[in-house]
């Protein structure tokens, strides 16, 4: 509940700031026009974003039978979890990773890539793909589609502040604005994407029941992004992925998931619970 009201807030404050900035540009016109902005981006956030990030990854759909393994091992943990059964994809992509899209448990696709379904061993990837799972049932990929869409809307009107406005009537406020808006919209972006990956570590521990083949999945995964990185996509896609597979520039100063070592060490404790428990 705490980290929910948290995400509110955090979401509250992204959209406040992109009224804010559209405030200072326009006036009241200025406030209006980022309302709708942000209202637009957000329809299409939600109808659209998941068709696009399958896409732009190759993503092919898979059932039942396939040689993997992976959809009867999804369909196992969905049951578990109370999910209605997502679509399940794989990429070709060699880097291993895996994420999930979908604006709803009922709308929900999650994908693996083959180079993740290379290096885990069954009781890692079952860690991993709770994990996703748990962020279709948080509906956390529509909070996070939403957060990129409003950080991108600040960074394109912190652009027009400075290239489309008389800049010698307020030069150093186009400049601020520039600068401000989208650096303050990526650190609200990254704050609420690692409560959300916390959180996911959290719910992927309780519905496989292994938090520890997650903690070694995310260990493996690290070093797996590091020796072979991702070929395509976008850095903006950072949040969809249970391990950030862009590195460098303003992707290491603001990335959008925690310190792999935290994650480890409070799987480690959730593990350390359970067995006090039992």
């Amino acid at each position: 509940m705490k980290s929910s009201f948290r995400t509110f807030m955090l979401m509250l404050v992204l959209t406040l700031l992109l009224v804010w900035v559209g405030g200072i540009l326009g006036g009241k016109t200025g406030i209006i026009i980022a309302l709708v902005f942000a209202g637009g981006m957000n329809f299409y956030s939600y109808w659209f974003s998941d068709k696009m990030v399958l896409n732009r990854y190759k993503a092919g759909e898979i059932g039942p039978g396939h040689p993997s393994g992976l959809y009867e091992l999804v369909e196992r943990l969905a049951n578990k979890a109370e999910l209605p059964m997502p679509k399940v994809f794989i990429t070709p992509e060699a880097s291993p990773n895996a994420f999930a899209t979908g604006r709803n448990p009922q709308h929900a696709a999650v994908a693996a890539s083959q180079g993740i379904l290379r290096i885990l061993t069954r009781d890692e990837l079952e860690g991993v793909m709770a994990h996703e799972l748990a962020h279709v049932k948080h509906r956390d990929i529509l909070t996070s589609a939403v957060a990129a869409t409003i950080a991108g809307a600040l960074s394109a009107l912190g652009q027009f502040a400075y290239f489309g406005s008389d800049r010698r009537e307020n030069p150093m406020i186009a400049m601020v604005m520039m600068i401000v808006a989208p650096l303050a919209g990526m650190i609200i972006r990254m704050a609420i994407s690692r409560v959300r990956e916390f959180e996911a570590d959290k719910g992927g521990a309780e519905i496989s029941g292994k938090p520890l083949g997650l903690a070694t999945a995310l260990y493996k995964l690290q070093n797996g992004v590091q020796q072979i990185p991702m070929r395509t996509g976008k850095s903006s896609d950072s949040h969809m992925f249970i391990i950030n597979p862009f590195f460098g520039g303003m992707q290491k100063l603001f990335s959008t998931h925690p310190k792999t070592e935290e994650r480890i060490k409070r799987l480690e404790e959730i593990a350390g619970e359970r067995i006090l428990t039992n």
